[in-house]
C-alpha cells in the first residue's frame, strides 16, 4: 500500500498488518526483519478480514469472533517474527475494530482477552481516551495512549468519520503545526468544537495514505527542531500501567 522500506527509515514503531485486512506469509517476515535492522519496534495489527475494503468497514462479528481474529491474527504475526529473528512488541487494533473497540466495552474486553491469552507480555496501543484504552487499564496490561497526524478529532474525542469533511489532514506542515501546538497545551484541536484534552505516548501517521512518506519526514523534522525528542513508546517509563 505505500513504501514500507522507506517509511522504517523515519518511524520508531510500526504496526504491522497480520493478513486481515492486508499483510501475507511474505511480507510480514519482510517487514519485520526490515524493521528489525533499524531498530523500529514492531506491533500487530490485526483488523477485519475485509481487504477489499481495507479494513475499514464494520464487519458485525460476535465478542468470540472478534476474540480470534485477534488472537489468530496476531500469533500469525509473532510466528513471523521467529522466522524474521524479530519480536513483536504490542497490539494496536486497525481501523473499523480500532473504531469499534472505542466505543463498545465488550469489543475492548475481547481484545484485551485475546491479547493476554497470546502473550501477556505483549503491550496495548489504544486510541486515546477510549473504551480499549480503559479496558486494557482495568486488566492490568501495559498500555500507551496514541494521537494520529493525519486525523482530525471531533470534540468527544474520537476521530471524524473518513466519510465527513475534516477527516484526513494532508497537509505536512498542517499536521506538524497541529502537533507542536497540542504538545505545548495538551489541548488537541477539533472540527466541531473547542480542543480538547488527550494523553499521548506515540503519534501515528497512516502509510497507506497518499503522501505518507512526507508527512512522517516533516512531523518527525519539524518535532526535532522544536526540541521534542522522538523515539519508540515502549521505551517510556511504565507509569501510564
Amino acid at each position: 500500500m505505500g513504501d514500507d522500506k522507506a517509511i522504517l527509515d523515519v518511524v520508531t514503531s510500526a504496526n504491522i498488518a497480520c493478513g486481515g485486512h492486508a499483510g501475507d506469509p511474505a511480507t510480514m517476515v519482510e517487514t519485520l526483519a526490515l524493521a528489525s535492522e533499524r531498530g523500529v519496534v514492531a506491533g500487530a495489527h490485526p483488523g477485519f478480514a475485509d481487504r477489499e475494503g481495507f479494513g475499514r468497514r464494520l464487519i458485525p462479528l460476535s465478542i468470540r469472533e472478534v476474540e480470534q481474529l485477534v488472537a489468530t491474527q496476531t500469533g500469525a504475526l509473532m510466528g513471523a517474527a521467529a522466522l524474521a529473528g524479530a519480536r513483536v512488541r504490542y497490539i494496536k487494533p486497525h481501523g473499523a475494530l480500532a473504531n469499534w473497540a472505542a466505543d463498545e466495552r465488550p469489543v475492548a474486553d475481547a481484545i484485551i482477552r485475546a491479547t493476554r491469552a497470546v502473550s501477556p507480555e505483549l503491550a496495548i496501543l489504544a486510541i486515546s481516551g477510549t473504551e480499549l484504552e480503559h479496558a486494557a487499564r482495568v486488566a492490568g496490561m501495559t498500555v500507551f495512549s496514541e494521537i494520529f497526524a493525519d486525523r482530525g478529532y471531533l470534540s468527544t474525542g474520537r476521530l471524524v468519520p473518513r466519510t465527513l469533511p475534516g477527516a484526513m489532514i494532508h497537509d505536512p506542515a498542517e499536521a506538524a503545526s497541529r502537533l507542536i501546538g497540542y504538545l505545548s497545551s495538551g489541548l488537541m484541536p477539533t472540527v466541531d468544537g473547542v480542543p480538547i484534552p488527550l494523553d499521548a505516548h506515540s503519534i501515528c501517521v497512516h502509510g497507506d495514505s497518499p503522501g505518507a512518506l512526507a508527512m512522517a519526514v516533516h512531523v518527525r523534522r519539524e518535532l526535532q527542531k522544536a526540541g521534542i525528542e522522538v523515539g519508540p513508546f515502549l521505551q517510556q517509563t511504565k507509569e501510564n500501567r
